[in-house]
Protein backbone atom coordinates (compact mmCIF):
# COMPACT_ATOMS: atom_id res chain seq x y z
CA UNK A 1 0.00 0.00 0.00
CA UNK A 2 1.65 3.14 -0.99
CA UNK A 3 1.92 6.18 1.56
CA UNK A 4 0.25 8.74 -1.19
CA UNK A 5 -3.07 6.75 -0.22
CA UNK A 6 -3.81 8.12 3.23
CA UNK A 7 -7.40 6.78 3.00
CA UNK A 8 -6.71 3.61 2.28
CA UNK A 9 -4.21 3.83 5.00
CA UNK A 10 -6.88 4.16 7.18
CA UNK A 11 -9.15 2.39 6.39
CA UNK A 12 -7.02 -0.60 6.43
CA UNK A 13 -5.67 0.26 10.26
CA UNK A 14 -9.03 0.58 10.96
CA UNK A 15 -10.22 -2.97 9.35
CA UNK A 16 -7.23 -4.80 11.09
CA UNK A 17 -7.93 -3.39 14.47
CA UNK A 18 -11.66 -3.20 14.93
CA UNK A 19 -12.86 -5.97 12.24
CA UNK A 20 -9.79 -8.45 12.65
CA UNK A 21 -8.59 -7.52 16.37
CA UNK A 22 -5.18 -7.41 15.45
CA UNK A 23 -2.74 -5.53 17.74
CA UNK A 24 -0.82 -2.36 17.07
CA UNK A 25 2.97 -4.34 16.64
CA UNK A 26 0.81 -6.90 13.94
CA UNK A 27 -1.07 -4.10 12.16
CA UNK A 28 2.67 -2.32 11.89
CA UNK A 29 4.04 -4.87 9.94
CA UNK A 30 1.63 -5.99 7.85
CA UNK A 31 0.86 -2.67 6.16
CA UNK A 32 4.89 -1.72 6.38
CA UNK A 33 4.31 1.23 8.66
CA UNK A 34 5.84 2.60 11.94
CA UNK A 35 3.70 1.47 15.24
CA UNK A 36 3.52 5.47 15.83
CA UNK A 37 1.97 5.75 12.35
CA UNK A 38 -0.68 3.31 13.27
CA UNK A 39 -1.49 4.59 16.95
CA UNK A 40 -1.89 7.81 15.43
CA UNK A 41 -4.84 6.74 13.03
CA UNK A 42 -6.55 4.75 15.80
CA UNK A 43 -6.16 7.69 18.06
CA UNK A 44 -7.55 10.09 15.69
CA UNK A 45 -10.98 8.00 14.99
CA UNK A 46 -13.42 8.29 18.35
CA UNK A 47 -15.72 5.41 18.09
CA UNK A 48 -18.57 6.87 20.60
CA UNK A 49 -20.97 3.69 21.65
CA UNK A 50 -24.18 3.57 21.43
CA UNK A 51 -26.32 4.84 23.92
CA UNK A 52 -29.53 2.47 24.60
CA UNK A 53 -32.50 4.92 24.34
CA UNK A 54 -34.18 6.30 27.56
CA UNK A 55 -37.09 4.36 29.24
CA UNK A 56 -39.58 6.32 29.46
CA UNK A 57 -41.98 6.59 32.46
CA UNK A 58 -44.66 4.15 32.96
CA UNK A 59 -48.04 4.71 35.20
CA UNK A 60 -46.70 1.38 37.03
CA UNK A 61 -43.59 2.76 38.26
CA UNK A 62 -44.60 4.07 41.48
CA UNK A 63 -46.33 0.64 42.05
CA UNK A 64 -43.34 -1.72 41.06
CA UNK A 65 -42.36 -2.77 44.57
CA UNK A 66 -46.46 -3.69 45.68
CA UNK A 67 -46.86 -6.10 42.64
CA UNK A 68 -43.39 -7.29 42.93
CA UNK A 69 -44.39 -8.44 46.17
CA UNK A 70 -48.02 -9.77 45.06
CA UNK A 71 -45.94 -11.82 42.42
CA UNK A 72 -43.59 -13.07 45.13
CA UNK A 73 -46.60 -13.97 47.22
CA UNK A 74 -48.37 -15.88 44.80
CA UNK A 75 -47.08 -16.74 41.67
CA UNK A 76 -50.32 -17.56 39.65
CA UNK A 77 -52.35 -14.01 40.94
CA UNK A 78 -54.06 -13.38 37.97
CA UNK A 79 -54.07 -9.64 35.76
CA UNK A 80 -57.10 -8.70 36.71
CA UNK A 81 -57.33 -9.51 40.53
CA UNK A 82 -53.64 -7.49 40.53
CA UNK A 83 -55.93 -4.30 38.84
CA UNK A 84 -58.68 -4.83 41.64
CA UNK A 85 -55.68 -4.48 44.41
CA UNK A 86 -53.65 -1.22 42.41
CA UNK A 87 -57.17 0.76 41.74
CA UNK A 88 -57.52 1.83 45.64
CA UNK A 89 -53.75 3.07 45.82
CA UNK A 90 -54.67 5.39 43.01
CA UNK A 91 -53.61 3.54 39.29
CA UNK A 92 -55.20 5.26 36.50
CA UNK A 93 -54.12 3.21 34.03
CA UNK A 94 -55.17 0.39 32.05
CA UNK A 95 -55.37 -3.81 31.96
CA UNK A 96 -52.78 -3.64 28.82
CA UNK A 97 -49.79 -2.56 30.26
CA UNK A 98 -50.27 -4.33 33.27
CA UNK A 99 -50.58 -7.48 32.00
CA UNK A 100 -46.96 -6.84 30.02
CA UNK A 101 -45.59 -5.62 33.32
CA UNK A 102 -46.67 -8.83 34.54
CA UNK A 103 -45.30 -11.20 31.68
CA UNK A 104 -42.18 -9.60 32.69
CA UNK A 105 -41.95 -10.02 36.34
CA UNK A 106 -43.81 -13.64 36.26
CA UNK A 107 -41.19 -16.34 36.43
CA UNK A 108 -41.18 -18.23 33.50
CA UNK A 109 -41.66 -22.04 33.62
CA UNK A 110 -39.13 -24.18 32.04
CA UNK A 111 -39.85 -26.06 29.52
CA UNK A 112 -39.78 -29.88 30.46
CA UNK A 113 -38.83 -32.76 28.61
CA UNK A 114 -40.57 -36.44 28.68
CA UNK A 115 -39.84 -39.85 28.05
CA UNK A 116 -42.77 -41.50 26.00
CA UNK A 117 -44.43 -43.92 28.16
CA UNK A 118 -44.44 -47.44 27.14
CA UNK A 119 -47.41 -49.77 28.42
CA UNK A 120 -47.46 -53.76 27.76
CA UNK A 121 -50.98 -55.49 26.52
CA UNK A 122 -53.46 -55.80 29.31
CA UNK A 123 -51.17 -53.36 31.44
CA UNK A 124 -53.38 -50.39 32.34
CA UNK A 125 -56.49 -48.83 31.41
CA UNK A 126 -56.63 -44.55 32.31
CA UNK A 127 -59.87 -43.12 33.03
CA UNK A 128 -60.64 -39.18 33.73
CA UNK A 129 -64.12 -36.78 33.60
CA UNK A 130 -64.79 -34.66 31.17
CA UNK A 131 -67.32 -31.50 31.96
CA UNK A 132 -69.71 -31.08 29.24
CA UNK A 133 -71.54 -27.80 30.92
CA UNK A 134 -75.51 -28.25 30.88
CA UNK A 135 -75.65 -29.64 27.50
CA UNK A 136 -79.89 -31.75 28.13
CA UNK A 137 -83.03 -29.85 27.07
CA UNK A 138 -84.72 -28.77 30.45
CA UNK A 139 -82.17 -30.65 32.52
CA UNK A 140 -80.81 -28.84 35.36
CA UNK A 141 -77.47 -30.63 36.36
CA UNK A 142 -74.09 -30.79 34.38
CA UNK A 143 -73.78 -33.74 31.53
CA UNK A 144 -70.22 -35.20 32.18
CA UNK A 145 -68.43 -37.97 30.23
CA UNK A 146 -66.78 -41.12 31.82
CA UNK A 147 -63.95 -41.95 29.40
CA UNK A 148 -61.50 -44.86 29.82
CA UNK A 149 -58.70 -46.19 27.36
CA UNK A 150 -57.04 -49.16 27.18
CA UNK A 151 -52.94 -47.34 27.15
CA UNK A 152 -52.18 -50.39 24.72
CA UNK A 153 -54.63 -50.54 21.62
CA UNK A 154 -56.07 -47.44 22.51
CA UNK A 155 -59.57 -48.76 22.82
CA UNK A 156 -62.24 -45.56 24.05
CA UNK A 157 -64.93 -46.87 26.03
CA UNK A 158 -67.21 -43.46 26.77
CA UNK A 159 -70.43 -43.00 28.68
CA UNK A 160 -72.49 -39.99 29.60
CA UNK A 161 -73.79 -39.22 32.98
CA UNK A 162 -75.63 -36.48 35.43
CA UNK A 163 -72.85 -37.48 38.57
CA UNK A 164 -69.48 -38.16 39.11
CA UNK A 165 -70.20 -39.54 42.10
CA UNK A 166 -68.89 -42.52 43.77
CA UNK A 167 -72.06 -44.70 42.49
CA UNK A 168 -71.69 -43.50 39.36
CA UNK A 169 -67.47 -43.89 38.65
CA UNK A 170 -68.00 -47.72 39.86
CA UNK A 171 -71.42 -48.15 37.88
CA UNK A 172 -69.46 -46.65 34.71
CA UNK A 173 -66.59 -49.22 35.61
CA UNK A 174 -68.30 -52.11 35.56
CA UNK A 175 -69.71 -51.54 32.30
CA UNK A 176 -66.21 -50.14 31.04
CA UNK A 177 -64.55 -54.17 32.02
CA UNK A 178 -67.67 -55.88 30.43
CA UNK A 179 -67.01 -53.26 27.14
CA UNK A 180 -63.05 -54.12 27.81
CA UNK A 181 -63.85 -58.05 28.55
CA UNK A 182 -61.77 -57.89 31.28
CA UNK A 183 -59.24 -55.67 33.69
CA UNK A 184 -55.72 -54.26 33.47
CA UNK A 185 -53.19 -54.41 36.37
CA UNK A 186 -53.10 -51.40 37.19
CA UNK A 187 -55.92 -47.93 36.70
CA UNK A 188 -54.34 -44.65 36.14
CA UNK A 189 -56.65 -41.88 37.72
CA UNK A 190 -56.28 -38.06 37.41
CA UNK A 191 -57.10 -36.88 41.51
CA UNK A 192 -60.70 -37.00 41.28
CA UNK A 193 -62.40 -36.58 44.64
CA UNK A 194 -64.10 -40.11 43.96
CA UNK A 195 -60.81 -41.56 44.19
CA UNK A 196 -57.99 -39.73 46.16
CA UNK A 197 -58.94 -37.76 49.44
CA UNK A 198 -55.79 -36.06 50.03
CA UNK A 199 -52.38 -35.89 48.41
CA UNK A 200 -51.33 -36.73 44.83
CA UNK A 201 -49.56 -38.86 42.90
CA UNK A 202 -47.30 -41.38 45.20
CA UNK A 203 -48.44 -39.71 48.08
CA UNK A 204 -52.05 -39.78 47.74
CA UNK A 205 -54.59 -41.18 49.76
CA UNK A 206 -57.24 -43.47 48.38
CA UNK A 207 -61.05 -43.34 49.23
CA UNK A 208 -61.28 -46.26 51.28
CA UNK A 209 -64.91 -47.18 49.38
CA UNK A 210 -62.80 -47.05 46.16
CA UNK A 211 -60.01 -49.19 47.52
CA UNK A 212 -62.53 -52.00 48.34
CA UNK A 213 -63.59 -51.86 45.13
CA UNK A 214 -60.31 -52.56 43.78
CA UNK A 215 -59.60 -55.12 45.66
CA UNK A 216 -62.68 -56.96 44.65
CA UNK A 217 -61.70 -56.55 40.79
CA UNK A 218 -58.37 -57.38 41.41
CA UNK A 219 -56.40 -54.12 40.05
CA UNK A 220 -53.23 -51.25 41.53
CA UNK A 221 -54.61 -47.89 41.96
CA UNK A 222 -52.22 -45.13 40.59
CA UNK A 223 -52.57 -41.80 41.01
CA UNK A 224 -51.53 -38.82 38.37
CA UNK A 225 -49.37 -35.83 40.26
CA UNK A 226 -51.04 -32.44 39.77
CA UNK A 227 -50.56 -30.50 36.87
CA UNK A 228 -49.04 -33.73 35.52
CA UNK A 229 -50.81 -34.03 31.89
CA UNK A 230 -48.07 -36.03 30.44
CA UNK A 231 -49.11 -39.39 32.97
CA UNK A 232 -52.54 -39.89 32.05
CA UNK A 233 -52.05 -38.55 27.90
CA UNK A 234 -53.43 -41.65 26.58
CA UNK A 235 -57.20 -40.86 28.27
CA UNK A 236 -56.66 -37.05 27.82
CA UNK A 237 -56.00 -36.42 23.72
CA UNK A 238 -59.48 -39.21 23.87
CA UNK A 239 -61.05 -36.60 25.55
CA UNK A 240 -60.46 -33.61 23.19
CA UNK A 241 -61.10 -36.38 20.60
CA UNK A 242 -64.42 -36.51 21.79
CA UNK A 243 -64.88 -32.76 22.30
CA UNK A 244 -64.14 -31.84 18.71
CA UNK A 245 -65.30 -34.90 16.82
CA UNK A 246 -68.30 -35.93 18.40
CA UNK A 247 -69.51 -33.07 20.57
CA UNK A 248 -69.85 -30.05 17.94
CA UNK A 249 -73.14 -29.89 16.20
CA UNK A 250 -74.66 -32.81 18.13
CA UNK A 251 -78.34 -32.61 19.20
CA UNK A 252 -80.08 -35.23 21.56
CA UNK A 253 -83.61 -34.97 23.70
CA UNK A 254 -82.20 -36.18 26.69
CA UNK A 255 -79.38 -38.50 28.09
CA UNK A 256 -80.49 -41.95 26.74
CA UNK A 257 -80.39 -40.09 23.08
CA UNK A 258 -77.10 -38.83 24.05
CA UNK A 259 -75.95 -41.84 24.91
CA UNK A 260 -77.29 -43.90 22.15
CA UNK A 261 -75.38 -41.60 19.95
CA UNK A 262 -72.11 -41.62 21.99
CA UNK A 263 -72.35 -45.50 21.60
CA UNK A 264 -72.66 -45.24 17.96
CA UNK A 265 -70.06 -42.91 17.21
CA UNK A 266 -67.89 -45.15 19.58
CA UNK A 267 -68.86 -48.50 17.61
CA UNK A 268 -68.83 -47.06 13.99
CA UNK A 269 -66.19 -44.57 13.58
CA UNK A 270 -63.53 -43.65 17.16
CA UNK A 271 -62.41 -47.12 17.97
CA UNK A 272 -62.30 -48.13 13.63
CA UNK A 273 -59.96 -45.41 12.31
CA UNK A 274 -56.19 -45.28 12.19
CA UNK A 275 -55.19 -43.81 15.64
CA UNK A 276 -52.81 -40.93 14.52
CA UNK A 277 -50.01 -42.46 17.19
CA UNK A 278 -49.88 -46.09 16.45
CA UNK A 279 -51.03 -45.83 12.70
CA UNK A 280 -53.26 -49.11 13.78
CA UNK A 281 -56.82 -49.74 14.80
CA UNK A 282 -57.60 -49.41 17.76
CA UNK A 283 -60.50 -52.42 17.49
CA UNK A 284 -58.14 -54.46 15.67
CA UNK A 285 -55.54 -54.47 17.68
CA UNK A 286 -57.87 -55.29 21.05
CA UNK A 287 -59.57 -58.03 19.80
CA UNK A 288 -56.25 -59.84 18.31
CA UNK A 289 -53.08 -58.37 21.06
CA UNK A 290 -54.88 -57.67 24.21
CA UNK A 291 -58.09 -58.85 24.86
CA UNK A 292 -56.74 -62.29 25.65
CA UNK A 293 -53.79 -60.21 28.39
CA UNK A 294 -56.85 -59.43 30.17
CA UNK A 295 -57.46 -60.96 33.47
CA UNK A 296 -61.13 -61.91 33.36
CA UNK A 297 -63.94 -60.25 35.88
CA UNK A 298 -64.45 -62.35 39.14
CA UNK A 299 -68.24 -63.10 40.00
CA UNK A 300 -67.85 -61.65 43.00
CA UNK A 301 -70.32 -58.85 43.14
CA UNK A 302 -69.16 -55.44 43.64
CA UNK A 303 -71.54 -52.49 45.59
CA UNK A 304 -71.61 -50.04 42.98
CA UNK A 305 -74.19 -48.17 44.51
CA UNK A 306 -74.42 -44.87 45.69
CA UNK A 307 -75.06 -45.10 49.56
CA UNK A 308 -75.87 -42.51 52.29
CA UNK A 309 -77.08 -42.08 56.06
CA UNK A 310 -80.31 -39.27 55.52
CA UNK A 311 -82.45 -38.49 58.27
CA UNK A 312 -86.15 -38.31 57.90
CA UNK A 313 -88.03 -34.14 58.18
CA UNK A 314 -91.29 -34.30 60.20
CA UNK A 315 -93.00 -34.12 56.73
CA UNK A 316 -92.11 -37.69 56.39
CA UNK A 317 -89.73 -36.62 53.90
CA UNK A 318 -85.93 -37.28 52.91
CA UNK A 319 -83.91 -35.19 50.92
CA UNK A 320 -81.17 -37.00 48.70
CA UNK A 321 -79.44 -35.67 45.41
CA UNK A 322 -80.88 -32.46 45.74
CA UNK A 323 -84.43 -34.07 45.61
CA UNK A 324 -86.95 -34.73 48.21
CA UNK A 325 -88.66 -38.62 48.48
CA UNK A 326 -91.49 -39.99 50.79
CA UNK A 327 -91.21 -42.28 53.65
CA UNK A 328 -93.69 -43.89 55.49
CA UNK A 329 -94.82 -41.58 58.38
CA UNK A 330 -94.00 -44.06 61.09
CA UNK A 331 -90.24 -43.43 60.11
CA UNK A 332 -90.40 -39.31 61.05
CA UNK A 333 -87.59 -37.97 62.85
CA UNK A 334 -85.31 -41.42 62.08
CA UNK A 335 -82.36 -42.06 60.06
CA UNK A 336 -82.40 -44.36 57.29
CA UNK A 337 -80.21 -46.01 54.60
CA UNK A 338 -80.37 -44.27 50.98
CA UNK A 339 -79.18 -47.02 48.34
CA UNK A 340 -79.19 -45.41 44.70
CA UNK A 341 -78.68 -46.59 41.36
CA UNK A 342 -79.47 -45.54 38.26
CA UNK A 343 -82.72 -45.90 38.17
CA UNK A 344 -84.42 -46.44 41.41
CA UNK A 345 -83.74 -45.01 45.05
CA UNK A 346 -84.61 -47.71 47.81
CA UNK A 347 -84.52 -46.64 51.36
CA UNK A 348 -83.44 -48.90 54.14
CA UNK A 349 -84.07 -48.96 58.54
CA UNK A 350 -81.54 -51.71 58.98
CA UNK A 351 -81.65 -54.64 56.54
CA UNK A 352 -85.36 -53.88 55.99
CA UNK A 353 -86.41 -52.08 52.61
CA UNK A 354 -89.01 -49.95 53.92
CA UNK A 355 -89.60 -47.93 50.22
CA UNK A 356 -89.18 -47.75 47.06
CA UNK A 357 -88.69 -44.88 44.46
CA UNK A 358 -87.84 -43.90 40.83
CA UNK A 359 -85.16 -41.85 40.83
CA UNK A 360 -85.57 -38.38 39.59
CA UNK A 361 -82.32 -36.70 38.12
CA UNK A 362 -84.21 -33.36 38.03
CA UNK A 363 -83.24 -30.77 41.05
CA UNK A 364 -85.74 -29.49 43.85
CA UNK A 365 -88.56 -32.50 42.80
CA UNK A 366 -90.60 -34.87 45.50
CA UNK A 367 -91.81 -38.01 44.65
CA UNK A 368 -94.40 -39.23 46.72
CA UNK A 369 -95.23 -43.07 46.51
CA UNK A 370 -98.83 -42.82 47.07
CA UNK A 371 -99.17 -45.69 49.62
CA UNK A 372 -97.23 -43.12 51.79
CA UNK A 373 -99.79 -40.54 51.27
CA UNK A 374 -102.96 -42.89 51.91
CA UNK A 375 -101.58 -44.15 55.23
CA UNK A 376 -100.45 -40.88 56.46
CA UNK A 377 -104.21 -39.59 55.62
CA UNK A 378 -105.73 -42.73 57.37
CA UNK A 379 -103.10 -42.26 60.29
CA UNK A 380 -104.21 -38.29 60.50
CA UNK A 381 -106.96 -37.49 59.00
CA UNK A 382 -106.35 -33.41 59.02
CA UNK A 383 -104.11 -33.93 55.97
CA UNK A 384 -106.90 -33.60 54.03
CA UNK A 385 -109.90 -31.13 54.80
CA UNK A 386 -112.78 -33.93 53.68
CA UNK A 387 -111.36 -36.73 55.24
CA UNK A 388 -114.20 -38.55 57.03
CA UNK A 389 -113.02 -41.38 59.26
CA UNK A 390 -114.13 -44.80 58.39
CA UNK A 391 -115.91 -45.79 61.70
CA UNK A 392 -118.04 -42.90 60.95
CA UNK A 393 -119.24 -43.48 57.27
CA UNK A 394 -122.79 -43.72 58.56
CA UNK A 395 -123.24 -40.29 59.00
CA UNK A 396 -123.25 -39.61 54.76
CA UNK A 397 -122.70 -36.33 53.58
CA UNK A 398 -123.43 -34.17 56.61
CA UNK A 399 -120.34 -36.48 58.56
CA UNK A 400 -118.17 -34.85 55.40
CA UNK A 401 -118.85 -31.21 55.84
CA UNK A 402 -118.52 -31.14 59.26
CA UNK A 403 -115.14 -32.80 59.08
CA UNK A 404 -114.28 -30.27 56.98
CA UNK A 405 -115.37 -27.39 58.65
CA UNK A 406 -113.70 -29.20 61.71
CA UNK A 407 -110.12 -29.80 60.00
CA UNK A 408 -110.01 -26.08 59.71
CA UNK A 409 -110.03 -25.10 63.18
CA UNK A 410 -107.33 -26.19 65.99
CA UNK A 411 -109.37 -28.79 67.29
CA UNK A 412 -107.78 -32.49 67.96
CA UNK A 413 -109.82 -34.44 64.69
CA UNK A 414 -108.50 -37.56 66.22
CA UNK A 415 -110.28 -36.62 69.98
CA UNK A 416 -113.05 -35.70 68.12
CA UNK A 417 -113.83 -38.97 65.94
CA UNK A 418 -113.47 -40.79 68.86
CA UNK A 419 -116.22 -38.80 71.05
CA UNK A 420 -118.19 -39.22 67.57
CA UNK A 421 -118.19 -42.62 67.09
CA UNK A 422 -119.21 -43.07 70.62
CA UNK A 423 -122.15 -40.60 70.03
CA UNK A 424 -123.10 -42.88 67.01
CA UNK A 425 -122.93 -45.85 68.96
CA UNK A 426 -125.03 -44.43 71.87
CA UNK A 427 -127.40 -42.80 70.26
CA UNK A 428 -127.79 -44.22 66.58
CA UNK A 429 -125.73 -42.51 63.47
CA UNK A 430 -129.30 -41.20 62.01
CA UNK A 431 -129.87 -38.96 65.53
CA UNK A 432 -126.33 -37.89 65.51
CA UNK A 433 -126.20 -36.98 61.80
CA UNK A 434 -129.35 -34.88 62.93
CA UNK A 435 -127.81 -33.39 65.73
CA UNK A 436 -124.49 -32.19 63.84
CA UNK A 437 -126.82 -30.38 61.50
CA UNK A 438 -128.39 -28.66 64.28
CA UNK A 439 -124.95 -28.24 65.70
CA UNK A 440 -123.47 -26.29 62.29
CA UNK A 441 -127.03 -24.44 61.89
CA UNK A 442 -126.21 -22.54 64.85
CA UNK A 443 -122.59 -21.77 63.99
CA UNK A 444 -120.68 -24.42 65.81
CA UNK A 445 -119.08 -27.07 65.57
CA UNK A 446 -118.16 -29.96 68.50
CA UNK A 447 -118.56 -32.92 70.22
CA UNK A 448 -119.58 -31.32 73.24
CA UNK A 449 -122.42 -29.38 71.34
CA UNK A 450 -123.72 -32.50 69.43
CA UNK A 451 -123.67 -34.45 72.72
CA UNK A 452 -126.03 -31.14 74.27
CA UNK A 453 -128.34 -31.36 71.58
CA UNK A 454 -129.30 -35.38 71.99
CA UNK A 455 -128.58 -35.48 75.81
CA UNK A 456 -130.22 -32.34 77.10
CA UNK A 457 -132.23 -30.80 74.29
CA UNK A 458 -133.75 -33.86 72.57
CA UNK A 459 -133.65 -35.83 75.46
CA UNK A 460 -132.73 -38.70 73.38
CA UNK A 461 -132.52 -42.92 75.18
CA UNK A 462 -129.36 -44.32 75.16
CA UNK A 463 -129.49 -47.21 72.76
CA UNK A 464 -127.04 -49.88 73.94
CA UNK A 465 -123.93 -49.75 72.51
CA UNK A 466 -122.73 -52.84 70.30
CA UNK A 467 -118.94 -54.21 70.87
CA UNK A 468 -116.75 -53.35 68.12
CA UNK A 469 -113.97 -55.51 67.52
CA UNK A 470 -113.05 -53.85 64.16
CA UNK A 471 -112.36 -56.72 62.45
CA UNK A 472 -115.72 -57.24 59.95
CA UNK A 473 -115.40 -61.02 60.22
CA UNK A 474 -116.15 -61.07 63.86
CA UNK A 475 -118.15 -57.58 63.57
CA UNK A 476 -121.06 -58.97 61.04
CA UNK A 477 -121.47 -62.41 63.24
CA UNK A 478 -125.00 -63.44 64.15
CA UNK A 479 -126.32 -65.69 66.49
CA UNK A 480 -129.77 -67.39 66.81
CA UNK A 481 -131.39 -66.67 70.31
CA UNK A 482 -131.10 -70.05 71.88
CA UNK A 483 -133.85 -72.53 72.99
CA UNK A 484 -133.71 -71.99 76.85
CA UNK A 485 -137.24 -74.51 77.54
CA UNK A 486 -135.06 -77.62 77.40
CA UNK A 487 -134.13 -76.64 80.85
CA UNK A 488 -137.52 -76.68 82.28
CA UNK A 489 -137.81 -80.15 81.58
CA UNK A 490 -137.50 -82.85 84.76
CA UNK A 491 -134.42 -84.39 85.41
CA UNK A 492 -133.61 -87.67 86.58
CA UNK A 493 -130.84 -89.08 87.96
CA UNK A 494 -129.86 -92.68 86.76
CA UNK A 495 -127.57 -95.30 88.10
CA UNK A 496 -124.42 -95.39 86.10
CA UNK A 497 -124.48 -99.37 86.94
CA UNK A 498 -128.42 -99.64 85.09
CA UNK A 499 -128.41 -101.34 81.83
CA UNK A 500 -129.20 -98.39 78.94
CA UNK A 501 -132.28 -100.71 77.83
CA UNK A 502 -133.41 -100.42 81.47
CA UNK A 503 -132.78 -96.99 81.85
CA UNK A 504 -136.70 -95.15 81.51
CA UNK A 505 -136.80 -92.63 78.27
CA UNK A 506 -137.13 -88.93 80.23
CA UNK A 507 -139.34 -87.97 77.26
CA UNK A 508 -142.27 -91.17 77.69
CA UNK A 509 -144.83 -90.68 79.73
CA UNK A 510 -146.27 -93.27 82.18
Amino acid sequence: MSAQDPAMQMAEVLRLSLVEGCSIRSIAEQLSISRKRVRKILGRVSIEPKLAPSARPSLLDPYDLKIRGWIEESPDLRTPAVLERLRPLGYTGGVSILRDRLRQLRPRRAHEAFLELDFKPGGAIQVDWADFGFALPGCPRRVSAFVAVLAYSRLIYIEFTLSQKIGSLLRCMERAYAFFGGTTLVDIFDNMKTVVIAGSGATAQFNPTFVEYAKIRGFAIVACNRRSGHEKGRVERPIGFVRTRFWPGRRFSDLLDLNRQATAWREDFANHRVHEVTGKVPSLVHQHEERALLKPLSAAVAETDDIESVPVTKTCRLSFDRNRYSIPWRLVCQSLVVRANDDHVSLWLGRKQVALHTRSWAVGETIVHPSHEQALREERPRVTASYLPPALAGLGETGARYFKLLAANSRSLQREAVRLVFLSELFGEPETAAAMEDVMRTGHVGAEYVEYVMRHKKKLPHLAAPVRLNDPEFDNIHFKEPDLSVYDRPAKTVDPGTPPEEQEDPDHEG
